[in-house]
């Protein structure tokens, strides 16, 4: 073993327990058990103190076994949690409790994607317990994790975004006939009323419910679907066989914030849903994109822009899409994947980052974020209390 490998085990040594979080009752739910496990397994190989935690899709939380590997096992066997040994079922309250409780205070790995664990949800909770956690805070989350506010922000700051309608799903229910007539205004001002649109779910990832309506009687259908999962959807319009760029941030304070890439997507269907991000093979992934001088410094800044904006903390991936010479600043992702494809963790690597030091570097973040918070919280209990009238 080298000295610097002895150093790192020992920095390693140092921290407190870790508990990584994964499943969720999200759609993103596989998603997450491949992410979390993969962030597990790399910790515990570094000699992390680790318990990996699962939430099922009724949100119940289960403590899977002390050095529980994933291993070969899919997704889906995280179904049966007592078949993997794991302890519980906790409610949301019990589980809170324990974490609070348990001595050494522990870290928690949030490596959930989607509504409750990317939203701000399970920020808040673990907040109110005053457990530290891994990533943004709970504004922060909850406006990356909503795609339209997210883009209202962004165009605020007159960073370029994609053009685009919110449709509700009440509104949707209640006025079908009146919904087409504005997407087919919107799609006019877009120079042609027949013009295809993307169609979205505002607060979901990995590409769950997202399709396109090539034509005017293909919107429906698109609406229909995005409903399936969200009650607010995203109609854009829709850039043809646009380059997908990904930035990997790191960082607390807004003056001293990382970004690594941008990497490049290139997709092996018309866009990149889930099919393509997620079978074998049919993607291909470059952690470092083919772009000009100006082109790179544009995107990092737009990155760093939005990082600051939006108010993150701890790590994020900030997604862009460009047409010819168009960039667009497409999404945030506040808990970006972890999974063997995953451009986040990867692109840091040309700074020489592994994927573990990624994950330590993301855990030493809350930490320093947790210290931070906590000082302040002792400072404000120090200030006279004001009398009651």
């Amino acid at each position: 073993m080298t000295a610097a490998q002895r150093d790192s085990r020992e920095m390693v040594a140092a921290l407190p327990p870790i508990v990584v979080l994964i499943g969720g009752p999200s759609a993103e739910h596989d998603v997450s058990i491949v992410s979390g496990t993969a962030i597990a397994d790399a910790l515990v190989e570094r000699g992390a103190r680790l318990r990996t935690v699962l939430i099922d899709l009724d949100g119940r939380w289960w403590w899977l076994p002390a050095g529980h590997r994933r291993g070969e096992l899919p997704p889906p066997a995280y179904d049966d949690p007592v078949a993997l040994g794991a302890e519980g079922p906790l409610t949301v309250g019990a589980a809170l409790d324990r974490l609070a409780a348990q001595r050494p205070a522990p870290v928690v790995f949030i490596a959930l994607h989607g509504p409750f664990g990317e939203d701000g949800t399970v920020q808040a909770l673990l907040e109110a317990a005053g457990v530290a956690y891994t990533g943004a805070g709970v504004a922060a989350s909850a406006i990356g994790m909503d795609k339209s506010r997210f883009k209202r922000l962004a165009q605020a700051l007159g960073l370029p975004v994609v053009e685009w309608r919110d449709v509700t799903a009440a509104r949707w229910s209640a006025d079908r006939a009146g919904v087409l007539v504005e997407l087919e205004a919107f799609a006019a001002g877009l120079g042609d009323r027949e013009a295809a649109l993307m169609v979205k779910p505002a607060h979901l990832g990995s590409s769950v419910g997202m399709s396109i309506a090539h034509r005017a009687a293909e919107r429906p259908a698109a609406l229909d679907e995005a409903f399936r999962y969200d009650s607010l959807a995203l109609v854009e319009r829709y850039l043809v066989r646009p380059r997908e760029l990904e930035v990997s941030v790191l960082g607390n304070d807004p003056a001293h914030i990382e970004e690594f890439g941008p990497g490049e997507v290139l997709s092996g269907r018309e866009f990149y849903d889930y099919v393509a991000k997620y079978t074998p093979g049919l993607s291909e992934t470059m952690i470092r994109a083919e772009l000009d001088p100006r082109q790179r410094g544009l995107i990092l800044k737009y990155a760093r822009d939005a990082y600051r904006a939006a108010g993150v903390e701890g790590f994020a991936r900030v997604d862009f899409l460009m047409a010819g010479d168009r960039i667009y600043l497409s999404e945030i992702n506040t808990i970006p994947g972890f999974t063997p494809i995953s451009l986040f963790p990867r692109l840091p690597g040309a700074s020489g980052l592994t994927f573990a030091d990624v994950c330590l570097r993301v855990v030493e973040l809350a930490l320093e974020r947790h210290a931070g918070r906590r000082a302040g919280r002792l400072r404000s209990a120090d200030l006279p209390r004001g009398k009651s009238a």
